[in-house]
């Protein structure tokens, strides 16, 4: 009989934020694949969790899905980890969900921390409709271009972002999205935890302040509630992201999420000369 691929999620910080069906998993499961082995093998040891491990991420995801599928095609149950929170969310796993599937191999999720549910919870922004955008881009200009198609987004979003660039991102929101609720969680579940909430200019002079910004950080963005200005064409919108720096076809799914249409219905309303 064919073995069994759990996902399961791990705490974010605080070790204690584990389930009692995760520590059994986790027990009971003939291997673990993680990112880190160093940094799992801290949440095994509190567990006394004694089972081999693997490691698994980004570097080596190709070739690693391969083997571990074979192992559960040997009748090896595996439980994939990431260093922290739920697999494939932001993470690796991908490709080794993929391979099982592919297999007729079954997969289950055993769920627990996610420090984009986490941070959304206790923002105090709205949070009946969230879109998660996982790490948002190193390079300034696809971040600011992706900002931009977000900008009258009716949903408060979610991001991660490294601490070295925060500080950038935020002066974009504050150029892009003036105005918008903003808050940066860090270090959840952490000895350090922080909540800073404000605008964008306010929490960016806040860290800007101090000598360092160290931390996992969480990005929420309030959800836009400007309606579309009225008398703008279909044309017009598009030709307006356009001039922000987005590309034409960016332009036009950015005006679709605005006003509710399809990117079809876009496409066919601006004249065939303008057209990408």
């Amino acid at each position: 009989m064919a073995g069994i691929l759990y996902l399961v999620a791990t705490p974010i910080g605080n070790l204690e934020d584990i389930t009692f069906r995760a520590v059994r998993i986790l027990q009971e499961c003939d291997l673990i694949a993680c990112e880190d082995t160093r940094q799992t093998r801290k949440l095994l040891d509190r567990y006394g969790i004694g089972k081999p491990v693997v490691s698994y991420h980004e570097h080596n995801e190709a070739a690693r899905a391969q083997e571990i599928a074979g192992k559960l095609l040997a009748g090896e149950s595996v439980a994939l980890v990431s260093d922290a929170g739920t697999p494939l969310v932001a993470d690796p796993g991908y490709r080794l969900v993929r391979a099982a599937l592919d297999q007729g191999l079954v997969v289950v999720a055993v769920p627990g921390p996610s420090a984009a549910v986490t941070a959304l919870a206790a923002s105090g922004l709205p949070t009946d409709t969230f879109r998660f955008g996982g790490f948002l881009p190193a390079k300034a200009g696809q971040r600011a271009r992706l900002l931009e198609s977000l900008r009258d987004d009716a949903a408060t979003l979610v991001f991660y972002e490294a601490p070295h660039r925060i500080l950038e991102t935020l002066a974009d929101v504050a150029r892009l999205m003036p105005g918008r609720p903003v808050v940066v969680a860090r270090e959840l579940t952490k000895i350090h935890e922080e909540y800073l909430r404000g605008t964008a200019e306010e929490i960016r002079g806040i860290l800007a302040a101090r000598p360092a910004v160290k931390g996992e950080i969480t990005l929420l963005i309030g959800k836009s509630e400007a309606p579309p200005a009225e008398g703008t064409s279909i044309e017009e919108a598009v030709a307006a992201a356009v001039a922000t720096g987005l590309t034409r076809m960016e332009a036009i799914k950015a005006v679709a999420r605005r006003r509710g249409l399809s990117k079809r219905d876009v496409y066919r309303r601006i004249p065939s000369t303008t057209r990408p």
